[in-house]
């Protein structure tokens, strides 16, 4: 019998693509639907209000709708991440085409997804080693990534973080790479798979195994053609650029983590950026000091007993 699956997502997951055409989704009696999620905030509401049951997400997403009561949504809830899927996928601040230099970006609007998310507090801190302090630019909300590189290349930001391919596009339209994520938060997760509670539990246990597995076959190199199609097809790439995200996939530094652990070294980069640039004080005390004490919930503990 097959059982279904409804997963957020903010870009098309290649990674679920090629599962699902190796038969690792069927053999499991799974049928995953993709929706995608405007925002961050969207995409967590759906997730608390049964209209996803699992989301492909920012790591950061989940610590602040666990423990973050000043989360743009206004709640918390036991979302927890079930499973690591990539260490960002090229994630970078591009700048428009025309913008050559950080110096290009004094008094520049920048679009983030939310100004107080994940990806936000990663582009602060990278723009910070380009010379540029929080003053010397104008922080834009513009939703998820793919509407972030729309917004990029049609001139409604000068800047913005990118990956999983929009990077990708950005380039071939113009855009200039002007400095890498891992170069300066390492190592990192940029995208875990997460749910709320124990809902369909075993199911998004299934699904978590099954892009494990997917992931393995990727580093293997042995279904490189099934990927480079299913990148070309789902993102819109022609086929040079899908080859160079299928090299991205298999980066070490920035792609896919085989074991579908989240290492305790890279959720201390998400938490370390989170409690840099938006501590979560409570009578004065950090309430994100713990969280990734294995007490407090945040991974699950199927993310380290399963291999």
């Amino acid at each position: 019998m097959t059982r279904q699956l409804v997963v957020g997502a903010f870009s098309p997951s290649v990674l679920l693509r090629v599962g699902r055409r190796l038969g690792l989704l069927d053999q499991r009696g799974l049928s995953v639907l993709e929706k995608a999620v405007p925002s961050s905030p969207a995409q967590c509401r759906a997730l608390l209000d049964g209209d996803l049951d699992a989301t492909l997400t920012s790591p950061d997403n989940v610590v602040a709708y666990r423990f973050v009561a000043d989360n743009p949504l206004g709640e918390t809830a036991d979302v927890k991440i079930v499973a690591a899927i990539d260490r960002g996928l090229g994630l970078g601040v591009y700048g428009r085409p025309g913008i050559t230099s950080a110096a290009d970006l004094k008094g520049a609007d920048i679009g983030v997804d939310v100004p107080g998310s994940g990806f936000a507090f990663g582009l602060y801190a990278l723009l910070e080693t380009l010379g540029l302090d929080r003053g010397d630019y104008r922080v834009v909300t513009l939703g998820s990534t793919p509407r972030r590189l729309d917004a990029l290349l049609a001139g409604g930001c000068d800047a913005t973080m990118l990956n999983a391919g929009n990077e990708l596009r950005a380039e071939e339209a113009g855009a200039v790479r002007l400095a890498g994520l891992t170069d300066v938060c390492h190592p990192y997760l940029g995208t875990v798979l997460s749910t709320v509670g124990d809902r369909k539990r075993a199911l998004v246990e299934a699904l978590a195994d099954a892009l494990r597995d997917t992931a393995r076959e990727i580093s293997g190199g042995t279904v490189d053609h099934i990927v480079v199609e299913e990148a070309s097809a789902a993102l819109k790439l022609p086929d040079a650029l899908a080859a160079r995200y299928l090299e991205r996939l298999k980066d070490p530094a920035e792609g896919l983590v085989v074991d579908g652990i989240a290492d305790l070294q890279a959720m201390e980069t998400v938490v370390g950026l989170r409690r840099r640039y938006m501590p979560a004080l409570v009578d004065g005390t950090d309430v994100l000091a713990t969280a990734l004490d294995p007490s407090r919930g945040l991974i699950d503990p199927y993310v380290t007993t399963r291999r």
